[in-house]
């Protein structure tokens, strides 16, 4: 099957974007020194883009996960949904920003167990939370709270799951090109 992307619709320079997706990529540009190019394909709709952007900042501040733990689960999400690009954009943040062993992300990366017991059952309830769309089963999530998490975290995963099926999906329509900082975490699934 040959998927679609978009014919018309373009990455948009911040001067083309109109609020909230100006104000976004404006923001982007002072953190990151760049705009992503996955921003710039989501400001064709600001609502989208100012969307994904608030719930991935209340994610990252207010999740309950530690940031090696974020990366876990936005890369199992990613990995799962098969978004080229999040995959490799979180495998380049796991690596630089994050504080996430290598080993570890390239075992995310290849769908493997993980070295650490406790990231480990982070990523299968993550898992578990994609495969059943939010209907895991309650030896599920006992083991998931066994491994040391809480009640709370289980609504963290599904704050990541809508953000990342918001990235996701996007970055399939678009097939979004893969920026240049992120090259050295090429995954192409």
């Amino acid at each position: 099957m040959t998927h679609y992307t978009f014919q018309s619709l373009k990455p948009l320079q911040t001067s083309e974007a109109k609020s909230p997706a100006r104000e976004v990529m404006d923001g982007a540009q002072q953190k990151m020194g760049m705009v992503p190019n996955m921003y710039r394909t989501m400001a064709n709709l600001p609502a989208l883009l100012g969307s994904y952007a608030h719930g991935y900042d209340l994610f990252r501040q207010q999740s309950g996960f530690n940031a090696p733990e974020q990366e876990v689960v936005f890369i199992t999400i990613s990995r799962e949904n098969g978004c080229k690009y999040c995959v490799s954009a979180h495998s380049f943040l796991a690596d630089n920003a994050s504080g996430l062993a290598k080993e570890v992300t390239d075992a995310l990366r290849d769908g493997k167990s993980l070295p650490d017991a406790k990231l480990d059952a982070l990523t299968r309830f993550t898992k578990v939370m994609f495969d059943t769309r939010g209907w895991p089963a309650r030896e599920d999530v006992t083991a998931f709270l066994n491994a040391g998490y809480e009640e709370r975290h289980v609504l963290g995963i599904v704050l990541a799951l809508s953000v990342k099926t918001i990235s996701n999906y996007a970055n399939h329509l678009f097939d979004t090109p893969l920026d240049a900082p992120f090259e050295s975490r090429r995954w192409d699934g």
